[in-house]
């Protein structure tokens, strides 16, 4: 899909100004970096999951103007002919590190780091934001709601309220990601290998003259996935009993054991267990249970927790749109430049919204493992140039209540972010959707279960290293001083 159009225009218009000024004023050429990190965990959960980056390396792989754009642009009036020639030739030239995709990420960690002159590196701000917020915040929505299932199957349902084409197919392959098994999107299955699923809605019911003809019709078309929805007229009085004697008149003569009926309505707990009861009375208790109706992590938990006898559950708008918390607050900020000789100079950005102090230099991340539970314990950031010790005890602060720290021994350190593009060229083998979503659940496993609840999750360590704490300290107290200065 993305192939298909050219996405270069998709950004800020302070994108294109600000290349300009710094094409005429000569810092277009500048070595900068950004970092892409985000501000705090969405449903004020205990940890988030990376997501987005393949779309982001398309979108750099391909990014030019066309001279539709140019012409756009001139007639704006504000860019010379010098800029716009400029244009022409633009491309991607710069390095980039990222987390793989499936990554569980932290607040105010670097998730991706671009290398870039500065032109470059703030052009592809906005894209690069949109596909990591939107599919970062859908995985992560994704695991809270595969969590709450306890084993059980979750498929995505979500198009229809989805906020644009774009969000249902790319937030189906994000729910995916973070553990869904798969989506009623077709375009999702077609384009990424999402697994579309799906049976049949309330107008095939009501298309037949009866509730058993339509199961009946159904099962004799798809006897090797009959899903019945039961819930179009009574589910105990007739939509049960139609689908029961369906099952017997077509699929039990063929040995087919293979069947389900769907809730989409009511009191799914109560009608589920009397569902469950009817079914295994009349012999089949290997009918599965769907459940569907505006579900989420928090209706799914509860909805167990008072016993519903359900297989699997499709949940389609308060995935699809993170509807509980529906904002991923992924942010891009410079953090060094570097001069004439190649010297990397940090940079900060100060505010009064302390949350808003961004941690300078050109930087590194390591998640620090236990070697006795294979539990990631911390996470540690550290000026690039530095090598994380494991060979002695290393004591972590938490950044949020710095009087909390933890010693750790006897622990593996990891780097996180790994290279994506080099002089502009793709370096990174991009993974399977598949063996992205097996990475995502086998580095979710690394979390203490303190981390993953849903109320009152323990704060995970993210700290920075000596050397950056020193850095930014003083850049503080820099500003502060020339501010007082004036």
């Amino acid at each position: 899909m993305e192939n298909k159009r050219n996405l270069t225009m998709l950004c800020d218009f302070y994108e294109l100004t600000m290349a300009n000024g710094y094409f005429k004023c000569g810092k277009g050429d500048e070595i900068s970096y950004f970092d892409a990190f985000f501000r705090s965990v969405p449903d004020e959960g205990g940890y988030a999951i990376a997501a987005g980056l393949q779309q982001i390396i398309e979108y750099i792989k391909d990014l030019h103007f066309d001279d539709e754009d140019i012409e756009y642009l001139r007639g704006k009036g504000i860019f010379g002919e010098d800029f716009l020639s400029y244009l022409r030739g633009f491309h991607f030239t710069g390095d980039m590190w990222a987390v793989p995709e499936g990554t569980v990420i932290f607040p105010n960690e670097p998730v991706i780091t671009v290398r870039a002159p500065a032109a470059e590196a703030q052009f592809i701000e906005t894209y690069l934001l949109l596909m990591f917020n939107h599919q970062s915040l859908i995985a992560t929505k994704a695991n809270r709601i595969v969590m709450a299932a306890e084993g059980r199957s979750i498929s995505e349902f979500g198009s229809r309220r989805a906020h644009s084409a774009d969000a249902a197919i790319l937030g189906a392959r994000a729910a995916y990601i973070g553990g869904c098994t798969g989506t009623a999107c077709t375009a999702s299955d077609e384009l990424y290998g999402v697994p579309a699923t799906g049976t049949m809605a309330h107008s095939w019911v009501q298309m037949f003259d009866t509730e058993y003809e339509a199961f009946r019709t159904y099962c004799e078309i798809y006897p090797e996935s009959a899903t019945l929805l039961v819930d179009t007229y009574n589910v105990l009085k007739s939509g049960i009993p139609n689908a029961i004697r369906a099952f017997r008149d077509v699929l039990v003569p063929r040995g087919i054991k293979k069947c389900a009926i769907r809730l989409d309505s009511g009191d799914i707990t109560y009608l589920s267990r009397r569902a469950r009861k009817m079914l295994d009375d009349a012999g089949f208790d290997y009918c599965k249970i769907v459940v569907s109706n505006s579900l989420d992590e928090y209706l799914i938990r509860d909805m167990i927790r008072q016993g519903a006898k359900v297989d699997a559950f499709g949940v389609g708008e308060r995935l699809i749109t993170s509807m509980t918390s529906p904002v991923f607050g992924g942010v891009y900020k410079l953090s060094a430049v570097e001069d004439e000789n190649g010297t990397v100079i940090p940079r900060i950005k100060i505010s009064e919204n302390v949350t808003k102090i961004t941690n300078p230099h050109y930087k590194k991340v390591y998640r620090l493992y236990s070697n006795e539970t294979g539990k990631a314990e911390a996470d540690l950031i550290t000026v690039y140039d530095e090598v994380v010790d494991t060979s002695k005890p290393l004591e972590i602060f938490d950044p949020d209540y710095t009087w909390k720290r933890k010693t750790l021994e006897n622990i593996t350190a990891r780097p996180l972010l790994v290279d994506i593009f080099k002089n502009g060229e793709l370096v990174y083998d991009v993974p399977t959707l598949e063996a992205t979503r097996e990475y995502c659940r086998a580095e979710v496993g690394t979390l203490w279960e303190e981390v993953l609840r849903f109320d009152n999750p323990h704060n995970y360590y993210v700290d920075l290293s000596q050397k950056l704490w020193d850095e930014k300290k003083r850049l503080i107290n820099e500003r502060s001083r020339r501010r007082d200065a004036k």
